[in-house]
């Protein structure tokens, strides 16, 4: 029977980065694996730095989801694993800054009057924030997410509603907690670095009876920090995550854990694009279409803009063995978000330009916007594993039920409002800060709740089956079929005109099942590695990312519309080489996406029959090349189509998906010498992203219609002060390079990349 067991934990150290060479890295898949199979049965003693190495490795065997009965190898499906090794040595403290490890990620800023804030994620050419989950269970809320508790990031690419039910139609982001582990230690890290960052973590572990079957954790964070390259935006926040295990390496586990995130940041409304090559607006025709860029540091906001978060967390897991193969996992999870927000954004197509001349006398519309958002979810989860055979052929089952409801209340926060003149209070001079020199001491705006807000509250109940067949040591088949059923109830209450005045109600109810799977064969040509071919649908009803439900006839998150539909099919290959050290793969994809909402003529008329196709390869690179070398690297090729677009557009037939570019690549890579010094490199790379859907040729329009590519080189060097104490260096954008990190989909702003920048943390384990 397979207990948990106590895991190898070696001493914290300093790590590395990227490199340039991501293609050649993962084209490794196709060229290695008759070399697989090498020193299988070598007794030579390997040094203590060597078994050190091996234990920090940044390859996993396996995912955390028991509905994954196979190792990795022998998954047929794309799925990348960053460790916690990985995030320590890049210094990586947020879920944004971890997904910079796979390629096919791009973050974005949202709409003009909704700026996205957290982790606006989008994977594959769509919009993946509503689809990350914590250990299995949804995670609902627009919040950067802390990666203090986290043992590892899995990002599942393709269809996988079968899996965990309304998800993108590209995949899902999964979030491995820390859980008390049968041993003692006492870890953490102290860092500061540029832009006035510090960061504390501490992690300790002890057990708590001499069989050691009863253990508690606790994990803790405390950042105070602004923003490299930024005036007056900070990040600020505390964490704290206690846990205890009774029952390890006992047939029966049980594990209850809590996490609070506390956050009290200044947001980043961004900077206009005046004066990027490409944009052009008709009122300076005078000079050009454009003007002289403002500086990067320039914040436009007022020192009252706030994001303040507190996150609650609740879960209890209990795992039985029965013995014979049959096991029992239960997982229950209640979460509640608070975010509270306050932000000032600059919008460059509102200028005002009394001498168009004198960029000095130009000041750029800001629009202060707000939110007060709650998030709730309950959630129940049964599954059953089991190993049977019937006649030759052995089965893996796992079968389940979960039991989910999600609740979200946002009352609506605005600029306060002349009734009079329908202007700012104060004058419509408010409305207003300076291009180049913006004053934060300007006379202030409340932002306060205007009477409007919605509600909505989406209760799911599913049961899945999975099967994974092994007709002999060559072939495997695997699949799984999920039914689930949803009711989504949405109310909505509009603002006032006058004050007592009348309010809208609005409500809407909707109720439906879904039915999604995937199925997978797999040939293994050698015990080391697969060949598969594997196909997958998935759906996402209206309001299923459950942060834009609306009531709008033009919205496909109308809840009268009806589901959209995706389908995915794949062919890869995978293989564990040096020794199972290195893990290769690489993939062929193609998915459709159903379904989507389209305008159908000029009188705003819309139907639901649009289609969106993303294609393309993806090959990776996760392991140890020699022990004491290490690498995470991954590239993605990938092609979009609109197949079936407006029919008021021609030109967005056959267009590219926004925000997708065709090339992404990244590569992290550590060296560690026996005298204990570590050395790393790494560099990411993302082509050029369409801003907006249209295959017409590029003509002067307001604001520039493409982000320009880029690439960014990271390094490190750690060293290893004894067993106990380790000390790194990360230097982050090495040249300088400066480049668009998030474009809102107007086109009027963004926010620029991570200037140059260095952190120094210092590691102990004891």
């Amino acid at each position: 029977m397979a207990y948990i067991k106590s895991r190898k934990h070696t001493v914290a150290r300093g790590l590395p980065p990227f490199g340039t060479a991501a293609a050649a890295a993962t084209l490794m898949a196709f060229a290695l694996p008759a070399s697989a199979q090498t020193a299988a049965g070598s007794t030579s003693t390997l040094r203590e730095v060597k078994v050190e190495a091996t234990a920090d490795t940044f390859k996993a065997d396996r995912v955390s989801s028991p509905k994954f009965s196979e190792p990795l190898v022998d998954t047929p499906q794309t799925v990348t694993v960053i460790k916690k090794e990985v995030l320590q040595e890049q210094g990586a403290a947020t879920l944004t800054e971890a997904l910079r490890n796979t390629p096919g990620v791009t973050f974005q800023m949202g709409e003009n009057g909704n700026t996205s804030t957290g982790d606006a994620v989008f994977l594959r050419g769509f919009d993946t924030s509503g689809s990350v989950f914590i250990d299995g269970a949804r995670d609902i809320g627009t919040v950067t997410r802390d990666m203090f508790n986290v043992e590892a990031v899995e990002v599942v690419k393709g269809p996988a509603s079968a899996d965990i039910g309304r998800t993108a139609p590209t995949g899902y982001i999964n979030l491995v907690s820390k859980v008390p582990l049968a041993e003692n230690f006492f870890a953490g890290s102290v860092g500061i670095g540029s832009g006035d960052y510090k960061r504390v973590t501490g992690d300790i572990n002890r057990v708590l009876n001499e069989t050691g079957s009863m253990a508690f954790r606790l994990n803790v964070m405390k950042q105070d920090s602004g923003v490299v390259g930024r005036d007056y935006v900070e990040n600020k926040g505390w964490g704290v995550a206690p846990s205890i295990a009774f029952g390890l390496n006992t047939p029966t586990r049980v594990i209850l854990q809590y996490q609070h995130i506390d956050q009290r940041n200044r947001p980043d409304g961004g900077l206009p694009t005046v004066g990027l090559d490409g944009f052009y607006l008709s009122q300076l025709s005078a000079r050009g279409g454009n003007g002289p860029q403002a500086d990067t540091r320039n914040y436009y906001g007022l020192l009252s803009d706030h994001d303040n978060v507190k996150a609650d967390m609740f879960t209890a897991r209990v795992d039985h063995d029965f013995g014979n193969g049959f096991k029992l996992r239960n997982l229950t999870r209640w979460g509640k978000t608070d975010q509270d927000l306050v932000l000032t954004a600059p919008f460059s197509n509102g200028l005002l330009t009394p001498n168009i001349f004198n960029p000095l006398t130009w000041s750029t519309r800001v629009l202060p916007q707000g939110k007060l958002q709650r998030n709730e979810i309950l959630t129940n989860q049964t599954n059953l594993s089991a190993e049977l055979a019937t006649g030759s052929v052995k089965h893996t089952l796992n079968a389940g039920i979960e039991l989910t409801r999600e609740e979200q209340d946002n009352g609506t926060m605005a600029a306060l409002i002349n009734a009079t003149n329908g202007q700012l209070v104060g004058g419509s001079y408010l409305a207003y800060n300076s291009l180049y020199l913006p004053n934060i001491y300007r006379p202030f705006v409340p932002v306060l709740p205007n009477g409007a807000s919605v509600a909505g509250k989406t209760s799911t109940a599913a049961a899945y089956v999975f099967d994974t067949m092994k007709f002999n040591e060559q072939w495997l088949l695997t699949g799984g079929l999920r039914f689930e059923h949803y009711r989504t109830h949405y109310f909505s209450l509009g603002a006032p005109a006058t004050v007592g005045g009348a309010q809208t109600a609005m409500t809407q109810e909707k109720s439906d099942n879904l039915v999604t799977g995937k199925i997978g064969l797999v040939y293994k040509p050698a015990p080391n590695g697969s060949i598969y071919a594997a196909y997958a649908t998935g759906a996402q009803p209206p309001g299923g990312n459950f942060a834009f439900q609306t009531t709008a006839t033009t919205n496909i998150n109308n809840l009268n519309l009806d589901p959209q539909k995706s389908k995915t099919a794949e062919i890869g290959t995978k293989w564990d080489v040096l020794d199972g050290r290195l893990a290769l793969a690489g993939a062929l994809f193609r998915t459709t996406n159903e379904n989507e909402q389209v305008q159908v003529d000029t009188f705003g008329n819309f139907e639901q029959y649009g289609k969106t196709r993303v294609q393309g390869v993806e090959l990776s690179a996760v392991g140890q090349i020699t022990p004491a070398w290490q690498l995470i690297a991954g590239l993605a090729h990938i092609e979009t189509e609109i197949l079936e677009g407006s029919r008021t557009s021609a030109t967005q037939q056959g267009a590219q998906v926004r925000y997708s570019p065709k090339l992404t690549a990244t590569l992290w890579t550590s060296y560690k010498f026996q005298n204990g010094l570590t050395i790393g490199g790494g560099a990411r790379y993302v082509a050029t992203q369409q801003r907006s859907t249209s295959n017409a040729a590029a003509t002067p329009t307001s604001f520039f219609p493409e982000i320009p590519s880029y690439a960014v080189f990271d390094a490190m060097i750690g060293y290893e002060i004894n067993k106990n104490v380790s000390v790194q260096l990360n230097l982050y954008n090495l040249t300088d390079k400066f480049y668009l990190a998030r474009v809102n989909n107007a086109g009027n702003r963004l926010v620029l990349g991570t200037p140059r920048s260095a952190l120094l943390s210092a590691n102990f384990r004891f």
